[in-house]
C-alpha cells in the first residue's frame, strides 16, 4: 500500500503520454467516481454496506444510533445490517473518536453478535470519515455514522454533507492505508494527546 501520498488521478495525469489520449480515456470512464452530496449519502454510501462480501471498515468521529428502511416500510437499526454481515462472515472495523450515545449502547446490546465479533477501536484524534467496501470502493467526506449525517432523516433535518464514492484503486489504497494506520496503532508512537486516550491501541 502507499503511505500517504497524495491522492491524485494518475490515470489521466500521469499515464496519458504513455498510453494514448484514446486509451487513458477509456480507462477512465471505467473508473467510479461520483461528487456525494447531503442525502446521496444515504441511498449511495450507507446502502452499499448491506452487499458487502468480505470486508468493511468504517472511520468516524461521532456515532449514533442510526436506522435505515427495510422491507414493507419497516426501519430498523443500522447495528442490525453490522449484525448480519457479521453471521455471513464479513469482517468489520469500526474506528470512532469517542464512546456513543446512550441510544446507541441500547441497540448494540440488542445485539450479542456484536460483542464479540466486530472490531471496534477508539482514538480520540480520528476525525476524518472514511468507509472501505470489500477493499474495493471508498467513501471519503464529512458525514459522521450519524442518523443526521449518512442516515435516512428527511431533508429538511439533515446535515448538508460532502463527500466521493469511487472505486479508483489509487483513492482507495491511499484511505484504507490511512484509516488501517491509526487502526493498527501506527501513529500512537509520536502521538502528543495521550492523555486523552482512554482506550490506547498501541
Amino acid at each position: 500500500m502507499s503511505r500517504y501520498g497524495v491522492p491524485v488521478l494518475y490515470l489521466c495525469s500521469g499515464k496519458k503520454t504513455y498510453i494514448g489520449f484514446k486509451k487513458c480515456l477509456y480507462l477512465c470512464s471505467r473508473i467510479m467516481l461520483k461528487y456525494i452530496a447531503d442525502k446521496d449519502h444515504y441511498t449511495e454510501v450507507l446502502s452499499r454496506c448491506s452487499q458487502v462480501k468480505h470486508d468493511l471498515w468504517i472511520g468516524t468521529a461521532d456515532l449514533k444510533d442510526l436506522y435505515v428502511g427495510k422491507s414493507g416500510g419497516k426501519v430498523e437499526p443500522f447495528l442490525a445490517v453490522l449484525d448480519r454481515l457479521l453471521k455471513q462472515g464479513v469482517e468489520v472495523r469500526l474506528l470512532h473518536a469517542k464512546e456513543p450515545g446512550e441510544n446507541f449502547r441500547e441497540d448494540f446490546d440488542k445485539y450479542p453478535g456484536l460483542w464479540t465479533r466486530m472490531e471496534r477501536r477508539l482514538c480520540p484524534r480520528v476525525h476524518f470519515k472514511i468507509m472501505i467496501f470489500d477493499c474495493s470502493v471508498a467513501y471519503i467526506g464529512s458525514a459522521n455514522l450519524t442518523g443526521a449525517g449518512i442516515g435516512m432523516k428527511g431533508e429538511g433535518n439533515r446535515n448538508f454533507e460532502a463527500g466521493i464514492l469511487t472505486d479508483d484503486p489509487q483513492l482507495v489504497d491511499v484511505a484504507a492505508d490511512h484509516l488501517d494506520s491509526v487502526w493498527q496503532g501506527f501513529r500512537c508512537k509520536n502521538c502528543k494527546r495521550k492523555g486523552f486516550c482512554g482506550d490506547r491501541i498501541g
